[in-house]
């Protein structure tokens, strides 16, 4: 049986924004494991200046990588679709090890498969160091933030 991750492309606006805030779901775990299901098993992506490909190397690359980004919280919005592609925008928020926070923001491409699992992931992302009194991610979204769009700084 064939894997998948509803909803399926094409993608109208509701299954669009569906996927997104399916994505932002998960990324909020920081459940590595859980978050590589999502892509295809040889799924490629451009994270920055990184380049993965397939389930392995995502699942060792989101392990470093919320090691690293610590209290990581994320907001994604749908930008753009058509037929089987979504556009993303995203801020996110972490601290390092000494303490530094920062916000994060960046732009998503992705491209899904017929199954709905993502078999190409593109980023973007700026890093801006912020106080902790400029926080204003806290954690996954609240139900009554959901479908509400990311203010652009």
């Amino acid at each position: 049986m064939a894997e998948d991750r509803p909803p399926y492309p094409p993608f109208d606006e509701e299954t669009a924004r569906t996927k997104v805030q399916a994505a932002e779901d998960a990324w909020n775990t920081r459940d590595p494991q859980r978050v590589a299901l999502a892509y295809t098993p040889d799924s490629v992506w451009r994270n920055r200046d990184t380049f993965l490909h397939g389930r392995d190397e995502i699942e060792a690359f989101l392990t470093a990588k919320w090691e690293r980004e610590q209290d990581y919280a994320l907001r994604k919005s749908l930008w753009s679709w058509s037929g089987n592609r979504i556009g993303v925008r995203f801020q996110y928020e972490c601290r390092d090890a000494d303490g530094q926070w920062w916000r994060s923001y960046g732009n998503e491409l992705w491209e899904f498969d017929d199954n709905g699992l993502m078999r190409r992931r593109e980023a973007s992302i700026n890093d801006v160091p912020i106080t902790e009194a400029d926080r204003r991610i806290h954690g996954p979204r609240p139900e009554s933030e959901r479908g509400t769009d990311i203010p652009l700084q």
